[in-house]
C-alpha cells in the first residue's frame, strides 16, 4: 500500500504550551483513517497543519511524497478538505457554486469533471436550485463536491456529519466509502461520532494531549472478545457454581448470564454447568465496541473522557 500521507515526529508548540507532541502516523492509498480524541487533544491543530493554515514547530508532513515545508504548493494541491462548515454562496445555485470554485483553481477544471462529481454524489435533482433552499445534508454534499473538484488524493473531513439526521449520515457514509474504495481517495476523518467512525473507517488513531495513544485496525475490534453471554435454564444455580469456581459472572435476565472468561475457559465453564444439570442453550461472544475501547484508552492516561 502506497502512503498518501506520512506524518513523522510532528510537534507543535504555542508559547510554552505543547499542543502536538511527537506524533507519527500514515494513511495508505484508498484508506480511511479516523482521528479520535477528547476536546483539546490536538485534532484540529493536526488538521490545520495538514491544510497549511499553521506550520509545525518541527517534524515532517509528506503528502504524496511532497514535503509540506519544502514543497508546499505541490503538497497542498493533492489535498481536499471540509473544515467546519462548507463556505457556500446561498443565493447561487449548487452548480454555480461549483463552477465558481472551479474557476478559482490554478489548473483548468472541465465542465465534464464538474458533471462527473455531481453524478457521483447523486446531486442531479437539486444542483440547479439555490443553495439557500438546501437542507444541511445537501449543503454538506455540495461542500464535499467542492473539495473534490481538483481530484485530490487526500480528503480531510472535520466533523463531516455534525447536525445531519440518520438518513443524511447514512448517505454521506455511502459516498465517502465510494470515494475510498472505487476512486482510491485516501481520507482522514475527525469526528466525535464513535459509532459512525466504527462503520466507515479502516483504522482509528486516538490522540490525547497531542500524543498518539493507540492506532488500530477496525477489523481487530471484533476480535477483542471481552465476555460471553450464556443462555441457561437455571440461572441461579449456574451463577452460584461458576462463582464458586472463580469465574466473574452476573445475571442479565432470567435465563441469560454474562461471563468474563477467555475462549480457552469456555469448555471448562460448560463442564461445570453440565455437572450440576444446568442446560446450556447458547454461548455468544461479546466484542468490545470502539466506544468502550476509546474510553478505556483515554481513562488509562487520565483523560477527561469527553468524546
Amino acid at each position: 500500500m502506497n502512503d498518501v500521507l506520512v506524518i513523522n515526529n510532528l510537534h507543535k508548540k504555542i508559547n510554552k504550551n505543547i499542543i502536538i507532541d511527537d506524533l507519527s502516523f500514515h494513511i495508505g492509498k484508498g484508506e480511511i483513517l479516523g482521528l479520535l480524541g477528547p476536546n483539546g487533544a490536538g485534532k484540529t491543530t493536526v488538521i490545520k497543519m495538514l491544510v497549511g493554515l499553521i506550520n509545525p514547530t518541527k517534524g515532517q508532513i509528506k503528502i504524496c511524497g511532497h514535503d509540506i515545508k519544502g514543497d508546499r504548493d505541490a503538497a497542498l494541491a493533492k489535498v481536499g478538505a471540509i473544515v467546519e462548515n462548507p463556505e457556500l454562496y446561498p443565493f447561487m445555485s449548487g452548480y454555480a457554486n461549483l463552477k465558481h470554485f472551479a474557476n478559482m483553481h490554478n489548473e483548468k477544471i472541465s465542465k465534464k469533471s464538474i458533471t462527473d462529481i455531481i453524478e457521483t454524489l447523486d446531486m442531479g435533482s437539486y444542483i440547479e436550485k439555490k443553495v439557500k433552499t438546501y437542507s444541511l445534508g445537501m449543503r454538506q454534499r455540495l461542500g464535499l463536491a467542492q473539495a473534490l473538484l481538483h481530484k485530490p488524493e487526500l480528503l480531510i473531513l472535520d466533523e463531516p456529519t455534525n447536525g445531519l439526521d440518520p438518513q443524511g449520515i447514512k448517505e454521506f457514509r455511502k459516498h465517502v466509502q465510494y470515494l475510498s474504495s472505487t476512486l482510491g481517495i485516501s481520507i482522514l476523518i475527525s469526528s466525535h461520532m464513535l459509532t459512525e467512525i466504527e462503520l466507515i473507517c479502516d483504522r482509528i488513531a486516538i490522540i490525547e494531549k497531542g500524543k498518539l495513544l493507540k492506532i488500530q485496525n477496525i477489523n481487530d475490534l471484533a476480535k477483542k472478545v471481552t465476555s460471553y453471554h450464556i443462555k441457561v435454564d437455571k440461572i441461579n444455580e449456574a451463577i452460584q457454581a461458576l462463582k464458586q469456581n472463580g469465574f466473574p459472572v452476573v445475571s442479565i435476565s432470567k435465563q441469560l448470564l454474562k461471563l468474563e472468561a477467555n475462549e480457552e475457559e469456555i469448555p471448562t465453564v460448560l463442564s461445570i454447568l453440565a455437572e450440576i444439570s444446568v442446560k446450556t442453550y447458547g454461548v455468544i461472544p461479546v466484542s468490545e465496541s470502539l466506544e468502550e475501547q476509546y474510553f478505556e484508552t483515554i481513562s488509562d492516561v487520565g483523560g477527561n473522557q469527553q468524546c
